[in-house]
């Protein structure tokens, strides 16, 4: 077997690790007054690597460590003051634990550089299914969150939700990627010139603070006090000051990739309806915002796929090769015609 050395002072550099969660907890109990930790086990590794954490007591935790992202150092100081922020003014969301000294995280040098590593409520119950009552109340909790942000006062997002962010920037990795077929180029150079296009009649658009990823999997149901559902949000690491109408969209824009639906149909158009007139239970929705969904669904997927290129160096070509990617972009062409259903 071959085997090769590196000089000490140049070591092999690694793009990406994975921490065992015997040193998350490590982590944990030098950094957090959360006492001994029973234990720590890695639940997903993927955009972030998220980790369910026992403490002594039998109370329960999440501990997520952050990717570096190409875009820029994770926006974890607004998105845990933001989470603080709700969480006191009533909004049902996982809030972030205090660290020793009061700080909402804390940095773990990893092998390809410093990571942030933060500390949430687990929450309990199950994610959102096709029940008319959750779907509804998942609509009206987003409305309760952009509501109760607005008088926030912390630290600024590193990121605003616009369409550089969403759009642009994104269409740039993907048409970076090496060995990407002429065709499919020209596909996602012309969906972006029409969205663009699009983007050029939307004015007056409201500004919320986006969760950025309200598609169902971010969101548990439980029953409340009263009987009542209730959708308790996480997972808030996309989010950032945007467009309420993109908010919106990420929940059609779900619908129609999970059933690869060139439009929406009898389904997707009652669940669509359940989710917003959750949201319009609670706050309306401008005639500009609605009529500007479908838009956002379909730059919605540029903003996903762009993040996928952002991590090509650890997540390889494979997946940019596959039918699947072309066949998408195929479908949010169709999206990009489409009215935003229902009224």
């Amino acid at each position: 077997m071959l085997t090769t050395q590196t000089d000490g002072s140049n070591p092999i550099r690694a793009v990406y690790s994975t921490i065992g969660g015997d040193e998350i907890r490590e982590v944990l109990e030098q950094n957090f007054e959360i006492g001994p930790v029973v234990d720590c086990t890695l639940l997903q590794a993927g955009f972030n690597d998220i980790y369910e954490v026992v403490l002594a007591d039998g109370q329960r935790c999440v501990a997520r460590l952050s990717s570096r992202l190409e875009r820029g150092v994770p926006n974890v100081d607004y998105e845990t003051a933001l989470l603080q922020h709700l969480k006191r003014a009533g909004a049902t969301v996982a809030a972030p634990w205090v660290a020793k000294g009061g700080a909402l995280s804390v940095e773990v040098l990893a092998p390809e550089g410093p990571r942030s590593l933060a500390v949430f409520d687990f929450l309990s119950g199950k994610p959102l299914g096709d029940e008319p009552a959750d779907i509804t109340a998942m609509g009206a909790e987003l409305a309760r969150i952009h509501i109760l942000s607005r008088d926030y006062k912390g630290p600024p997002s590193n990121y605003q939700l616009d369409f550089d962010h969403l759009l642009r920037r994104p269409l740039t990795r993907l048409l970076a990627i090496r060995d990407l077929h002429e065709e499919v180029r020209e596909m996602l150079s012309s969906i972006a010139l029409s969205l663009e296009g699009s983007i050029a009649t939307l004015n007056d658009l409201s500004r919320v603070a986006c969760h950025g990823d309200c598609h169902g999997w971010n969101t548990h149901m439980t029953d409340g006090p009263d009987g009542a559902r209730v959708a308790s949000f996480f997972d808030f690491d996309d989010g950032g000051p945007g467009y309420l109408a993109y908010d919106l969209a990420v929940c059609l824009w779900n619908n129609l990739l999970g059933r690869q639906l060139e439009r929406p149909d009898e389904e997707v158009e009652t669940k669509w309806g359940y989710f917003v007139n959750g949201y319009r239970s609670v706050e309306p929705v401008p005639s500009v915002d609605f009529e500007a969904v479908m838009t956002f669904v379909a730059i919605r997927h540029f903003w996903l796929m762009g993040e996928y290129a952002s991590r090509v160096h650890r997540m390889g070509l494979g997946v940019f090769r596959g039918p699947w990617f072309r066949k998408d972009f195929e479908l949010v062409k169709q999206w990009q015609s489409l009215t935003t259903p229902g009224a």
